[in-house]
């Protein structure tokens, strides 16, 4: 019997799509609000469609584990968030996406949900954190945005099931080509499929993918349709285009962002780089074991000099971007504590770099060209 084709291939075909009515291999595009109430698949498309179907069942196969396809990757996450009742608690990293961790606060202020931010790396601290009979789901992120931490993901879903909890996963920075969170223990997935999924800064998109048989799924479903948060079959079918290309532009920005690393990592204009694939990373052995394909283009640098000098840095490259999001095929920098320094614990001097598919060395040199005249 013939071997299972890589993962690779698999996306570069769109999973060997071929239309039965056209022989078409891309798929059609279903844009119809309403469908006959004869054919018993499809109702009304704030609950599902056929193109954004065929969207989730291609990062089903991705993501090893059933998948909804929502609006943005901030309405999937506060859909997982919405299924924690008044009187539960949730236990967070203290360093979180600056939306969902604002969109946890609001749940403490207004829904009676109790929230405890700590340090989910270290176990004391989440052991001291759990509410029995409280306790319900525990929250992270692999590779922690902006300040690039690194999360063991199987010693924390140890911690969250013996409190009785399930362990839900940011996996933004992190598509599943390098990392399943489900296969480390985790019990929900979540995914900015803005980001590396679609890859090309022209979707707004958000997965959550959940083990197979788990209740939450039809909650989800539940609160998805109530919310009108379903992802709108164009955007879905662009999605699918840029799953196409994920293998080749996650492989390519992980080189490019290691050379980069490397490059800066004792630079004197800099007090530190922070990236998972560089051996002076303090989470660098974790990193090592979960992420098999790649350490992603996502870094932390710290610039030296303060705020200012930061700032004036951004404000300075040329070829890279300066703008908000990650993962796309262009390189992006940004300030990050003017977004979030308010609810997150930032460093004044940092600078969150996404490295594309660029040529590295000009990478490199646009930002020494900026450190320089800063």
């Amino acid at each position: 019997m013939a071997e299972e084709p890589h993962v690779e291939s698999l996306l570069a075909q769109g999973y060997h799509f071929v239309d039965p009515d056209t022989g078409a291999i891309v798929p059609p595009i279903h844009l119809s609000a309403t469908f006959h109430h004869s054919v018993d698949a499809f109702g009304y498309r704030r609950e599902s469609s056929p193109t954004t179907a065929m969207a989730e069942r291609m990062l089903g196969e991705l993501n090893a584990g059933p998948t909804l396809a929502f609006a943005s990757g901030i309405s999937a996450a506060v859909a997982i968030l919405e299924t924690v009742r008044s009187g539960e608690h949730i236990i967070a990293h203290h360093t979180v996406y600056q939306g969902i961790k604002r969109w946890m606060m609001r749940q403490a202020e207004r829904r009676h949900v109790a929230v405890s931010f700590v340090d989910v790396r270290d176990g004391e601290a989440v052991r001291a954190a759990v509410r029995p009979g409280e306790t319900v789901l525990v929250w992270t992120e692999v590779v922690v945005n902006p300040t690039c931490e690194v999360v063991d993901l199987r010693a924390l879903s140890q911690l969250a099931h013996a409190a009785g909890a399930r362990l839900a996963v940011d996996a933004t920075f992190t598509p599943p080509l390098t990392i399943r969170p489900l296969d480390l223990g985790a019990d929900l997935v979540m995914q900015s499929a803005t980001k590396y999924l679609n890859g090309h800064s022209d979707v707004v998109a958000g997965v959550v993918t959940a083990r197979a048989g788990d209740p939450i799924l039809e909650d989800l479903q539940n609160v998805r349709k109530l919310t009108g948060s379903i992802l709108h079959p164009l955007d879905a079918w662009l999605l699918m285009r840029g799953l196409r290309t994920l293998a080749l532009r996650f492989e390519r920005a992980s080189a490019n962002a290691l050379i980069v690393a490397r490059h800066f990592e004792r630079h004197p204009a800099l007090e530190r780089v922070v990236y998972p694939g560089l051996e002076s990373h303090p989470d660098h052995a974790v990193a090592a074991g979960e992420l098999t394909g790649g350490y992603g283009g996502m870094m932390a640098l710290h610039v030296r000099g303060g705020r200012d000098r930061a700032v004036r840095v951004a404000e300075a490259v040329r070829l890279i971007v300066q703008a908000t999001s990650l993962g796309g095929v262009e390189s992006l920098l940004e300030y990050r504590a003017a977004f979030e320094a308010d609810v997150n614990p930032v460093p004044e001097n940092l600078l969150r770099l996404s490295v594309g598919i660029e040529n590295p060395q000009d990478l490199i040199a646009d930002l020494e060209q900026a450190l320089s005249e800063s």
